[in-house]
């Protein structure tokens, strides 16, 4: 692997402007070095503001430029496979925004491909990487509250201004993601607790459209259990009265908990005492990640986020939507 490596990104939207491009040029050994977006002046604005040599209108341009080492891919997630497809050919380092793909089966599909390639594979759940979600597993895996026996999770949030409005939006139409916001958002949250817990291994799920103001489901409830043997509960709904992000892991000696989104203190209750553990994210919230990937690059440790975790969060959401697909 070289020692600097030049990242293009394929969709330079909103998510790239402080999330996640500003780790690429932060993170030691990367530069980003090219964007894409279709609209030609949009790419150029943002080459211009965030000071990106190269921009492009059209993907294959920056997929096949030779100056190019790997592609993070930042589009909506019914295009990742067809982009995916095109950076494993040809044979690029790759990060994809999550969820991985729309479905399970293209998951799957993408991850073949990179392993055919014997290309390295990131997807961006970052939250495996940010401190706050590390020390919750640390104080896991120290047995702070023993044998986890269950972890539940509600996600409430009410119908924003789109929702009402009934204006067109890609995250809300089923045919691009048939679980709505559960299909951007939860993901997050899943795919964490499989890195906390480890693997799922039973998954079931029922979902509805309560509201009627878009295509894709606005409630969704599941059930699962671990392979650890730990089992696990969720709803999530975006059409309730007030906004609820809430983590709960029960354990034999205590229980952990926490939000998924919302910066708020980790609590960690015990016999004989409580304690809240306050942990900042980072401006950009996807620095660690990136930070992690580089790490993997060039020293050889493994990122916690690949396209074989990811897949198996499609996995999941899969069983959770399957019988409203």
């Amino acid at each position: 692997m070289k020692k600097s490596i030049r990242w293009g990104i394929i969709g330079c939207g909103a998510v790239t402007e402080v999330k996640s491009g500003p780790a690429y040029q932060k993170t030691n050994g990367f530069q980003l070095a090219a964007v894409m977006r279709r609209s030609k002046s949009l790419a150029k604005d943002y080459a211009q503001r965030h000071n990106v040599e190269a921009y492009y209108c059209c993907a294959d341009a920056l997929i096949n430029d030779e100056s190019i080492d790997a592609i993070y891919i930042a589009t909506p997630p019914d295009t990742h496979k067809q982009y995916a497809l095109r950076v494993a050919e040809a044979g690029k380092v790759c990060c994809i925004e999550k969820p991985i793909a729309p479905t399970y089966e293209d998951s799957k599909e993408i991850l073949e491909a990179f392993e055919r390639a014997k290309v390295p594979l990131f997807v961006a759940y970052y939250r495996r990487s940010l401190p706050r979600f590390n020390k919750v597993k640390e104080l896991l895996e120290s047995g702070s509250i023993g044998i986890v026996r269950h972890i539940s999770w509600h996600l409430n949030k009410p119908a924003n201004d789109i929702d009402l409005s009934r204006k067109y939006n890609w995250r809300t139409d089923k045919d691009i993601a048939l679980g709505g916001y559960f299909d951007d958002l939860a993901s997050h949250g899943l795919d964490l607790f499989a890195y906390l817990l480890g693997e799922f291994e039973v998954v079931r799920g029922v979902g509805s459209n309560q509201q009627g103001l878009y295509s894709s489901l606005d409630a969704v409830s599941a059930c699962w259990a671990h392979k650890s043997g730990a089992t696990g509960a969720g709803s999530w709904n975006f059409g309730g009265f007030s906004r609820k992000d809430a983590v709960t892991i029960y354990g034999s000696d205590g229980e952990l908990s926490f939000s998924v989104f919302d910066e708020q203190p980790i609590t960690l209750s015990q016999p004989t005492r409580q304690q809240e553990i306050h942990i900042e994210n980072p401006q950009n919230i996807q620095l660690y990640h990136v930070n992690n990937i580089a790490k993997q690059l060039f020293s050889g440790c493994e990122h916690p986020s690949s396209g074989a975790t990811a897949t198996h969060t499609s996995w999941v959401m899969d069983q959770i939507l399957r019988a409203d697909g």
